[in-house]
């Protein structure tokens, strides 16, 4: 098992009004305007967010025509930063825009026909992670699960029951294991922007009333679940003006809450033929179909590429000793069944659409809407190994 003795274990979530999901939200949104009108086009696009300011920056080799300050504060709009009160407001925020295209010595490296293998090869080097245990309905490892749960509902009170909110928010949700399998909450941590005029005592009796109890399950809280909300005193200042944010700071945010290991790259504002986005949607499509096969209690699937090369170097699945079938039998049945080159990713799993901003809100995995979150290769590894 992941985890044999008894022993504690927290992750984080933070809400799309946070200084770095924000910036993810901008980059992603730059994604995807560009994919309406142009799916071959190459995004590479980072962001910077302070008070009054946003700054992007990146490599964009692209046929469509965008308007990217439009872009950019429609994007902050969106998310809630819609007032000067915040410090940043998208009516009126300044925008700047440093984009270049494409390294030619990476373009011919991605571009089917091109290059020294001539094959679409993976736009960089690295390992990639993907990983799926069967604690949530989703597959999803506990305290992420519930911790994204809470940021999620932070975000639907806030423009109904609770207006005073404003965008910022934190999760932390800390859950106690036996044997491996997770037992109780015993902490969690909301931290959310309000407005001055509202009393700290008004805010927590809020929070647990409409968030806490309407998302963490009675079953898995006590007496002695220690919750703290705002426990500083106050959280008036938030977002860019508080923070400085940037694109691709939460990656563990964006994953698995540091359950299961991380390849080190983040996702916003990058287009498909970047395997740290891409082969990490792979990784995780291949740990959740081994999981819904019944094949393992967890599992962890490890991919790695060179760049300019098609195939990966290696395929490695680890399942903590949970597999009902030898594990290199496993590799063999993934090997045969998923196309795990950049073109065979992308096509396997639709990457070249305009979907990438959602993806900036409440982690990149655990969403059944996506297409790296179906199920629907588990007949093929039953099969296959015969099970």
């Amino acid at each position: 098992m992941l985890f044999k003795r008894r022993m504690l274990f927290t992750s984080e979530s933070v809400g799309a009004g946070h200084p770095d999901k924000l910036c993810d939200y901008i980059s992603d949104s730059i994604l995807d305007e560009i994919y309406k009108q142009d799916p071959q086009g190459r995004v590479a696009c980072e962001t910077l967010a302070t008070t009054g300011l946003v700054v992007v920056a990146g490599e964009i080799t692209t046929s469509a025509v965008i308007n990217y300050p439009d872009v950019v504060r429609n994007a902050v709009i969106e998310i809630g930063y819609d007032n000067v009160s915040y410090g940043l407001d998208g009516n009126s925020c300044a925008v700047i825009c440093a984009i270049d295209r494409q390294s030619p010595d990476i373009s011919q490296g991605v571009t089917e026909g091109t290059g020294l293998h001539k094959e679409q090869g993976a736009g960089d080097q690295g390992m990639m992670f993907g990983f799926a245990i069967k604690e949530t309905p989703v597959l999803m490892p506990m305290p992420i699960y519930y911790a994204h749960q809470l940021v999620r509902k932070l975000a639907v009170v806030r423009k109904k029951e609770l207006t005073y909110l404003g965008p910022d928010c934190k999760s932390q949700v800390t859950v106690l294991y036996n044997n491996g399998k997770p037992e109780k909450i015993t902490t969690i941590v909301i931290s959310a922007q309000h407005q001055a005029s509202v009393k700290l005592n008004q805010i927590r009796k809020d929070l647990v009333e409409y968030v806490i109890k309407k998302v963490i399950p009675a079953k898995l809280m006590d007496n002695k679940t220690v919750i703290h909300i705002n426990p500083t005193g106050r959280f008036v200042v938030g977002g860019p003006h508080g923070d400085t944010g940037l694109t691709g700071r939460k990656i563990i945010v964006d994953t698995y809450g540091g359950m299961g290991r991380h390849g080190g790259g983040a996702f916003s504002g990058k287009d498909p033929s970047k395997v740290d986005r891409s082969a990490t949607y792979a990784a995780r499509y291949i740990a959740k179909n081994i999981v819904a096969a019944d094949l393992a209690y967890v599992c962890e699937v490890q991919l790695a590429y060179a760049i300019g090369v098609a195939q990966p170097v290696s395929i490695n699945v680890n399942t903590f000793g949970t597999a009902t079938v030898d594990e290199e039998k496993i590799e063999a049945a993934v090997k045969e069944i998923f196309n795990l080159t950049p073109k065979g990713i992308i096509e396997m799993l639709d990457l070249r659409r305009p979907i990438y901003k959602q993806t900036a809100m409440n982690g990149h995995f655990g969403n059944n809407e996506y297409s790296w979150e179906q199920t629907d290769k588990v007949k093929e590894l039953k099969k296959f190994l015969k099970v």
